[in-house]
């Protein structure tokens, strides 16, 4: 059992330093082991097989950062509901309002991107309206 502060931390420095020197490894037998061939065709950006039309500084609509707002609303959902089920059986009816009240907001987030359209990707003007 360790005794002092440095004894305690030894191993996290030392798995630091270990996961360092094994990235710096994989990169450096990339760089001097990989072929280096050069021409405008690997130069070009790689957009699923299909050669890069207009420019990069293209606006992006509302709604790519709105169903981007779900998906963190969701992942945050699903990382809170595990701590939450492990205590829920010692915590009983406060964990319990705990979580109606967390999934009450995350409902309101839901439902504001819902009242925004950003589940809707039918184009304007469609014969589905």
């Amino acid at each position: 059992m360790p005794e002092t502060y440095p004894q305690t931390y030894f191993p996290v420095l030392v798995q630091i330093v270990i996961a360092c020197a094994v990235a710096g490894g994989m990169l450096a037998g990339s760089f001097f082991l990989g072929k280096k061939v050069r021409n405008p065709v690997k130069e070009l950006p790689y957009e699923c097989g299909i050669v890069p039309v207009g420019s990069a500084r293209e606006r992006f609509s509302v709604k790519f950062y709105l169903v981007g707002m779900v998906f963190i609303l969701f992942d945050i959902e699903a990382i809170f509901l595990y701590p939450w089920a492990v205590i829920y059986r010692e915590l009983r009816l406060f964990a319990f309002v705990e979580m109606a009240v967390f999934i009450g907001l995350v409902l309101c987030g839901f439902f504001y991107i819902w009242k925004q359209g950003a589940l809707d990707w039918s184009p304007r003007g469609s014969p589905e309206e």
